[in-house]
């Protein structure tokens, strides 16, 4: 049986949460929704099983939602301009994309943390 896993995009900008969406799909993950506000991350029920977090969304720092993720012990992967040096020592050892990066990058990022059965 095939697991199809759900995956939360936190990006601010469309048209990179866009190429998420489609990207997401074309590798077999369900994309749980898109959000582009800290706010409205950390409001959302936890009902996925993985996340690609912006660092930055709409001028706020995402890392209070990375906190409550890594508490509930949910996986996610920081997408961000800056690279590992822009992810605090808190989170060394989480996978990072460097934007910007492509559909194979992310596609590897994901099967780190949650990896599709076959």
């Amino acid at each position: 049986m095939h697991d199809v896993k759900r995956i939360l995009i936190v990006e601010d900008e469309i048209v990179v949460a866009l190429f998420m969406e489609d990207v997401l799909a074309e590798f077999g993950y369900q994309v749980a929704g898109v959000v582009g506000h800290l706010a409205d991350a950390m409001n959302r029920d936890i009902d996925y099983d993985g996340a690609v977090l912006d660092v930055h969304l709409n001028g706020k720092s995402v890392f209070d939602f990375a906190d409550r993720l890594a508490q509930n012990g949910t996986p996610f992967v920081f997408a961000t301009g800056y690279g590992e040096r822009g992810v605090p020592e808190r989170f060394a050892g989480r996978p990072v994309l460097q934007k910007p990066f492509s559909p194979e990058d992310l596609r590897l990022a994901l099967d780190k943390i949650t990896p599709l059965a076959a």
